[in-house]
């Protein structure tokens, strides 16, 4: 007895499955775009890999043995998963998968998403709109996330691209700053701070910066991201560390001012950045989004 050392060839296993499924070469040879002819040799060939029989001829046509019967179930089911996968494969390849903080989606990348589906039709954007840490986000099914370039505990094994540096001031509403009378940095500490995380750290860098004593830093109200704690300022619940490219709609509208305009520091952690799956970093679909992304931080 021979036994089968490898696999039957696809063609001749494609052949069968859809020969046996029409129950007979016509129909196959049509789904197929082959002849009547190419189908009876693959079969054929199929059966000599084997070692078995799995068609009956006869004059009305061909009829499955045993074994045939046995095999068709097996490579429908396996035609049928490979066909699933390659589709899915296919799709997922044209989708974009990124992650961006709340603040970050809300002020800057949602207003300006409509211009780069216009460019690029072909590609799915997916964006979700949620805090990350960004050490996981490529584990976690992402192509790119946004993130801060110095932040604590990055993964190592991501590419980096900066797109524009966070500067920061105080800012509060008009009416906030009269009531209160805020002249000097000292009079913060009569101020209500408000933060755009409950870490309550946005406030370290700059009071730091300008060696500003006697503000209690972690004092005041948190919020869950900066589009929401900006928003509070603007309805003058107190004052805001204000990102200036993040904020600058409502700086440059008046809804907030600076109260000490000279007073302009960097954060430590660095830039606003997206970081990328070093695997998909080059793939067209993250390229293609990397020069808009780049074209639309000089702007």
């Amino acid at each position: 007895m021979r036994l089968m050392t490898k696999l039957p060839p696809l063609n001749a296993l494609r052949a069968f499955e859809a020969a046996a499924r029409h129950g007979g070469y016509i129909d196959a040879a049509e789904e197929l775009h082959v002849t009547r002819g190419a189908i009876s040799r693959h079969v054929k060939l199929l059966e000599d890999h084997l070692g078995v029989p799995l068609f009956r001829r006869h004059t009305r046509g061909v009829t499955l043995t045993e074994a045939g019967q046995r095999f068709l179930p097996v490579l429908t089911e396996c035609f049928a998963r490979i066909e699933t996968e390659a589709r899915r494969i296919s799709r997922d390849a044209a989708e974009l998968r990124i992650l961006c903080p709340p603040a970050t989606s809300i002020r800057w990348l949602i207003p300006r998403l409509d211009r780069f589906r216009a460019r690029h039709p072909d590609i799915r954007l997916s964006l979700t709109t949620d805090f990350h840490d960004s050490a996981g986000f490529v584990g976690a099914g992402y192509d790119l996330a946004f993130s801060i370039e110095h932040w604590p505990n990055r993964a190592s094994d991501v590419e980096v691209l900066p797109l524009f540096q966070t500067r920061l001031t105080p800012a509060c509403a008009p009416s906030y700053l009269q009531r209160l009378g805020l002249k000097a940095p000292a009079d913060l500490a009569r101020a209500t701070l408000l933060h755009e995380t409950p870490r309550r750290m946005d406030w370290r860098d700059w009071l730091d910066s300008f060696d500003v004593a006697g503000v209690d830093r972690s004092s005041g109200s948190d919020f869950p991201n900066l589009d929401i704690a900006t928003r509070a300022a603007v309805m003058g619940e107190g004052v805001v560390m204000a990102d200036m490219f993040l904020c600058r709609d409502e700086l440059a509208s008046g809804l907030l001012v600076m109260p000490f305009p000279e007073m302009i520091c960097e954060s430590h952690l660095g830039r606003v950045c997206v970081l990328g799956a070093r695997e998909r970093w080059d793939s067209p679909q993250v390229r293609a989004f990397r020069a808009w992304l780049e074209a639309e931080a000089a702007g």
